[in-house]
C-alpha cells in the first residue's frame, strides 16, 4: 500500500529532522518542491527550460508549473510506494489538483502533519541554530545546548554591519549559521509567509475529510514528536 504524506509546519519546527525520521520508517522519500526547483538548474528539458525561465524573469513559479514539477517527481521509480511532501501544497488549488492526481493513480494522502510551534519559539530555533562545518551536527545557543562551550555576538569595529555570531562546540569545532537564519527579517518574513500560506491549507484538509490532518505539539523532544507521527501514521496506512 503506497503512503503520502504531507509535512507541514513553521520554520523552527523540526520538518527536517522529521522528515528524516519517517523516510527512515516507512521508506519513503522526503520530496521538497525548493529542492525539485533548484534541481532544475541543471537540466535541459522542456520543463527545466521553462522553470528556468520564469526565475530568470524574477516571477513566481505557477501552479500549473510547480504541479508539473511534482507530477515529473512522483512519477520517479523510489516514489512509486509514497513519498514525504514538504513545502507543497502550498494553495488549495495544488492541494485539489495532488488529491486529483494520487486519484487517478489509486492513492490518496493518508495524513497532513501540522507541526504546531508558537511563533517566538520558531523564531529562537531559527535564529539560534548553528551547525559544525566539520561534524554537520546542529545546535542552537539558545536552548541550553550543552555541545556549545562558548558563543557570543561580536560588534563589528565600526559598526558597519550587524554583530556576529560566534560559537565553537566542546571539541573546537566552528559553529556557523546560514546566512538567512543570520537575518531576523528573513526569518519574520518566512514565519509570515507560513501563516498566510497554510491557514487556508488547514481549513481545505480539515473539511477534507475528518482526521486527514493531525496537530502535532512540536515544542516537545525531538523523540516525542517522532513517536507521536509514528502514531499518527500508523493509525491512517
Amino acid at each position: 500500500m503506497s503512503l503520502y504524506i504531507i509535512l507541514m509546519g513553521v520554520q523552527g519546527a523540526g520538518k527536517g529532522e522529521q522528515a528524516r525520521f519517517i523516510q527512515e520508517t516507512y521508506g519513503i522519500p522526503q520530496v521538497s518542491t525548493g529542492d525539485l526547483f533548484r534541481a532544475m538548474k541543471t537540466r535541459t528539458d522542456p520543463l527545466a527550460q521553462r522553470i528556468q525561465q520564469i526565475m530568470a524573469e524574477g516571477k513566481l513559479i505557477d501552479d500549473d508549473t510547480t504541479n508539473a514539477v511534482v507530477e515529473d517527481r512522483l512519477g520517479q521509480e523510489d516514489a512509486k510506494n509514497g513519498v514525504i511532501l514538504d513545502g507543497y501544497p502550498r494553495t488549495p488549488a495544488q492541494a485539489a489538483w495532488l488529491d486529483q492526481y494520487l486519484e487517478k493513480h489509486g492513492a490518496h494522502v493518508n495524513a497532513v502533519l501540522l507541526l504546531e510551534l508558537d511563533l517566538y519559539t520558531a523564531f529562537k530555533r531559527s535564529f539560534g541554530r548553528v551547525k559544525s562545518d566539520d561534524t554537520g551536527k546542529t545546535h542552537n545557543i539558545y536552548f541550553n545546548d550543552e555541545e556549545i562551550a562558548e558563543w557570543k555576538f561580536v560588534d563589528h569595529p565600526q559598526n558597519e554591519f550587524p554583530p556576529r555570531l560566534q560559537a565553537v562546540d566542546a571539541n573546537g569545532n566552528v559553529l556557523s549559521r546560514r546566512p538567512d537564519d543570520a537575518s531576523a527579517h528573513a526569518i519574520l518574513k518566512r514565519i509570515d509567509t507560513f501563516r498566510e500560506t497554510t491557514a487556508p491549507l488547514i481549513t481545505y484538509y480539515e473539511q477534507k475529510r475528518p482526521g486527514l490532518l493531525v496537530r502535532i505539539n512540536a515544542d516537545q523532544s525531538i523523540e516525542a514528536v517522532a513517536s507521536a507521527i509514528k502514531e499518527a501514521v500508523d493509525a491512517r496506512k
